[in-house]
């Protein structure tokens, strides 16, 4: 590698929203006196009977959990996005608003009250990424929904208000600003080359071997160049998906694997139960053929 980028400060530039990113290497040297947390030894139990989100429960609008045991969905209680909001707009000078519809899903990843998906196997969680891809393309299909936005907000520190191993579907009728910024680069770069933007990036990354921490078959975690978090990471299939929905199941299981090693490094780096947000980008249910995007 290039030693200046270690040692000097820099920019570099985000090739899938068009942005850089400052870079202060040199910063890593400075002494830390700041706050260390204390490790926490908390053991949660297979099933608590004050979580809404456990199996048989009752949640705070007064429906019932099913006795399941495997994944679960149902629609948010209190979504973000609402299906008959109100269609509005305000244009008042330089007050502009306009309403927005969507339906938000929760995904229970399992029965289990103790374990994430770190303590999941590989086969549980490709039960995960199943329903991931049968959310998708159903929420994909209602006419007024262009955008599906799969996310998991791990831990209290991330705004997590329940402890039950779970992630969100946010499908909307717009695009998110950021799905937007990914939307025009990789469609500049699909035109000019007639490949994905990710591919190519993908394969320079397994070519320097610098920043990839795990490989299988189909898919790589890497380190991305212009990270913006601390530790950081990427999951990427190595050809171009443009969505998870016409994952084989080979490869779904292949998806799953990648989640379970990233999730437990995590953890061993950090020794506890790491906190963290996730999140899937994909192409737009918007009807148009998005071969563009990986």
């Amino acid at each position: 590698m290039n030693t200046d980028l270690q040692d000097y400060s820099h920019k570099r530039y985000n090739i899938l929203t068009g942005e850089w990113v400052l870079v202060s290497p040199h910063r890593a040297k400075r002494p830390w006196q700041g706050q260390n947390e204390v490790i926490s030894k908390e053991k949660r139990p297979s099933h608590d009977k004050s979580c809404y989100l456990c199996s048989g429960n009752t949640r705070i609008n007064g429906e019932t959990n099913p006795k399941y045991t495997d994944v679960y969905t149902f629609n948010n209680d209190f979504p973000a996005l609402q299906n008959d909001s109100k269609s509005f707009s305000l244009n008042d000078g330089l007050l502009n608003a306009q309403s927005e519809q969507g339906i938000c899903r929760v995904i229970c990843f399992s029965p289990d009250h103790s374990k994430s998906l770190t303590e999941m196997s590989v086969e549980n969680i490709q039960k995960v990424v199943i329903a991931w891809q049968h959310e998708y393309k159903t929420l994909g299909e209602n006419n007024n929904i262009n955008y599906v936005q799969i996310f998991e907000n791990k831990g209290a520190v991330m705004g997590c208000s329940n402890p039950h191993p779970h992630g969100q579907i946010w499908s909307q009728s717009s695009l998110p600003n950021e799905v937007i910024k990914k939307d025009k680069m990789q469609l500049e770069y699909f035109e000019k080359t007639n490949k994905t933007l990710l591919e190519d990036y993908i394969n320079q990354e397994l070519k320097l071997q610098e920043r990839i921490i795990f490989e299988n078959k189909e898919f790589v975690v890497l380190a991305p160049f212009w990270s913006i978090w601390p530790f950081e990471t990427t999951i990427a299939p190595k050809k171009a998906q443009k969505s998870i929905e016409n994952l084989t199941n080979f490869e779904s299981k292949q998806f799953a694997e990648v989640i379970s090693v990233i999730t437990k490094t995590y953890d061993k780096i950090f020794e506890c139960s790491f906190h963290y947000s996730s999140g899937i980008h994909q192409a737009p249910t918007n009807g148009k053929d998005n071969d563009y995007w990986h």
